[in-house]
């Protein structure tokens, strides 16, 4: 792949996080007029916190994996490398795991199994529009390197 063709990465046009920020507010907003609720109390609120740290934390620990090498954590950039120790030893897409997981932290604090659920919808959605520019991207620039990490480890978990 020549560096003119490497200038956008992989050509992610919205960030994935703002995927899932929009459906939980799009589940918040279905709470309203068909609540699906369970009952909130201190249990599933701490549970839910626990969840949103713990996503919070995988993000910093992918962060510092991608530091390591010197590489970009935004997919709409360039990388130099393929990162696979540390959680890419375990998931290809451990800040989309961890986006997951801290959606479902918010539903569980809110009570509200829209919200809890809309990761779902959220992963479906970050595969079309981030993770399928992502690996045909890696395949190109990195060819048997990546398609080797590809086949021993997951797409999620």
């Amino acid at each position: 792949m020549s560096v003119e063709n490497d200038s956008k990465g992989p050509a992610v046009k919205f960030p994935p996080p703002l995927i899932f920020v929009s459906f939980i507010i799009i589940a918040a907003l279905v709470q309203q007029y068909w609540p699906l609720s369970f009952s909130g109390d201190l249990f599933f609120k701490v549970l839910g916190a626990m969840d949103i740290l713990a996503g919070l934390i995988a993000i910093l620990i992918v962060k510092r994996s991608f530091d390591k090498v010197d590489t970009e954590i935004e997919p709409w950039k360039p990388t130099s490398a393929i990162v696979s120790d540390g959680l890419f030893a375990y998931s290809r897409n451990p800040i989309y795991v961890a986006l997951g997981v801290i959606t479902l932290g918010v539903g569980l604090i809110y009570g509200s199994f829209w919200v809890m659920f809309s990761f779902l919808p959220a992963a479906v959605v970050v595969y079309f529009v981030a993770i399928k520019n992502e690996e045909a991207y890696l395949e190109r620039k990195f060819g048997e390197e990546y398609l080797a990490y590809k086949a021993k480890v997951r797409r999620w978990v």
